[in-house]
């Protein structure tokens, strides 16, 4: 079966004149407080040394973009780039952006030169990826938004300069990640999203999950997650093939896997959208997942190589989250599972982190998972710590944070510092550059006082404060603050207090493995420092592939994958999202 994605398009041409109306219908509703005239688009049209060109998809036009570059010259400029609402997360961005450039080269140039708004960064990621540097800034050149603009240049290879543009191009590249919609303008008022796809694709045919051998009747001290082929419960498939949908937060997860093997997990992101409020705003990451869902699954069954009408079941996050993110997927999902007459499966957000660790992502076989095992799950909302004994039946939550999760800690102190949203890869950044011991700042819930009635939980928000207290105090003193050392002594004092409770858990309750997920996950010190007490305690770290830890649907749809094969019945579908969701409730 083939995997190459299904898609109606024409491809990229030369705009023409007759052109006008769509492109301004086009225009008009993405820059909505700045859009140009219909007589100065087409000016910019017909002008002697613009290049514009369209993008039609089932004979509608979707997309356009405006090149200055006069022969010869070694200037170019970037006037205008913009993709209609219900053609983004196609990689057209991207290809136009590709395309001017190329002209721009045989045209002469040396350098192209663009404007993008400083409130935007996926745009300025995407022309950081394709080798803009940043200039300066232009202050207050968006207007009425009152927005800044990032002056960015490409240095290009010089080239003979040649009069004639290039022939209209080659069909569109296959789809790398959202293009944003950019110019000398603002972006429309939906938040842009982002499709990444981090498993490869089953390269066009579906490959059958190995036989797991049957787990014997006596219990050892490891034992696999994988369920015996033979289960005693009726109804058990080996490697059921289940779509999976995560809208918890504030990205949108589709994934597709065969039993333990990872076939497709793309991730929609309205990150860059929450940014701007310092913080996940609820309303707007639901709206955003609405935006998000249908393309991605799009994606991911186009990823996956196989057709929507043959999965097995249809899994998604029922809780715990944001309500009205989890009540957008849990909607969808049973839409999908009625249209297709799909058993559907509601589970666990927290436990799913969990079964992340039995996929491979980079789409092979799997492995199980052996148990029991202590598990840390360490997010922007979550901060718990797991004893479990079953990944399908038996997980009991040993301690939570009882105020702050360490994700909103790191995001609150580097608001403090003056670092951007999201919090914890910015602190990651400048804390290497920093001491970890210059500042010692509290470790919550770690006194004897303290461990006697909460051992297992956790509190940052006293962390938070002091950090915050400590910065007030050589501000007011007319000290400057060192952000490098303030971040590398608070990501050490989180980062002790997670491993400290976990490795705890591991000896008090003598199961000698550790598995950590969630976002959290990915910073370079809670990674390090796990390894080295884990090994100094004798015990088994496991961490899932970065791509795996942050939310996703690749982990609901394995964790429902591992309830059908161990014979566990559907959801139905008269459940509802439930944000506070007990992790003892592995499936609704």
């Amino acid at each position: 079966m083939s995997a190459s994605r299904p898609r109606a398009l024409e491809g990229i041409r030369r705009a023409t004149a007759d052109d006008l109306d769509a492109i301004m219908a086009i225009e008009t509703s993405v820059f909505v407080t700045d859009a140009w005239s219909r007589e100065l688009m087409q000016a910019e049209l017909t002008a002697p040394h613009s290049f514009y060109l369209v993008v039609e998809r089932d004979g509608a036009v979707v997309a356009y973009s405006g090149l200055r570059a006069a022969p010869s010259v070694e200037d170019a400029d970037i006037q205008t780039i913009a993709v209609a609402p219900h053609a983004r997360r196609l990689g057209l961005g991207r290809a136009l952006m590709h395309q001017m450039i190329a002209e721009a080269r045989g045209r002469g140039a040396r350098h192209v030169f663009l404007e993008v708004r400083a409130d935007n960064p996926s745009a300025q990621q995407l022309y950081d990826s394709l080798g803009f540097e940043r200039l300066g800034v232009r202050p207050h050149y968006y207007q009425p938004d009152d927005v800044d603009a990032v002056v960015m240049r490409l240095t290009l290879q010089p080239v003979p300069p040649t009069v004639e543009p290039q022939p209209p191009v080659e069909p569109l590249p296959p789809v790398e990640e959202t293009p944003t919609v950019e110019r000398s303008a603002p972006v429309e008022p939906l938040p842009p999203v982002e499709l990444v796809e981090t498993a490869p694709s089953n390269g066009g045919f579906r490959q059958a999950q190995p036989a797991v051998p049957a787990v014997g009747s006596a219990q050892p001290a490891a034992r696999s997650t994988q369920p015996a082929a033979a289960s005693a419960r009726p109804g058990a498939v080996a490697a059921p093939l289940v779509l999976g949908i995560e809208t918890s937060c504030d990205e949108t997860g589709v994934g597709i896997v065969r039993g333990t093997q990872l076939l497709a997990n793309v991730i929609a992101s309205s990150m860059d959208e929450h940014a701007r409020y310092g913080g996940v705003v609820p309303e707007v990451a639901a709206r955003a997942h609405l935006e998000a869902l249908e393309p991605a699954i799009t994606e991911a069954v186009a990823r996956a190589g196989i057709r929507l009408d043959e999965i097995d079941a249809v899994a998604v996050t029922s809780g715990p989250g944001l309500a009205g993110a989890l009540m957008v997927g849990v909607g969808a999902a049973k839409a999908l599972a009625v249209a297709l007459d799909k058993p559907l499966y509601g589970v666990n957000h927290l436990v799913g982190h969990v079964g992340a660790d039995l996929l491979d992502a980079d789409g092979g076989p799997g492995r199980d998972i052996e148990l029991p095992t202590i598990a840390l799950l360490v997010s922007g909302g979550h901060t718990s710590l797991l004893h479990v004994r079953s990944l399908t039946d038996d997980v009991e939550l040993l301690g939570e944070t009882i105020d702050d999760a360490a994700g909103e800690a790191f995001d609150k102190v580097a608001r403090v510092l003056g670092l951007p949203y999201p919090g914890g890869p910015q602190i990651d950044r400048v804390a290497a550059d920093g001491d970890p011991a210059a500042i010692r700042f509290p470790r919550g819930l770690t006194l004897p006082k303290d461990m006697a009635k909460h051992r297992y939980d956790f509190s940052f928000s006293g962390l938070k404060t002091s950090v915050a207290r400590w910065v007030e105090r050589r501000e007011d003193a007319g000290e400057p603050v060192p952000v490098a050392d303030v971040a590398a002594s608070f990501r050490e004092a989180v980062a002790d207090v997670l491993l400290r409770k976990a490795i705890a858990a591991c000896v008090d309750r003598d199961v000698p493995r550790l598995l950590l997920g969630g976002g959290v996950v990915a910073n370079a010190r809670v990674r390090q420092l796990a390894q080295e007490r884990a090994d100094a305690a004798g015990i088994q770290l496991r961490i899932p592939a970065l791509s795996l830890c942050t939310d996703n649907g690749a982990m609901i749809a394995a964790l429902a994958a591992q309830r059908i094969s161990a014979g566990f019945g559907p959801s139905g579908l008269d459940f509802g999202a439930d944000s506070t969701l007990p992790v003892t409730d592995i499936q609704v």
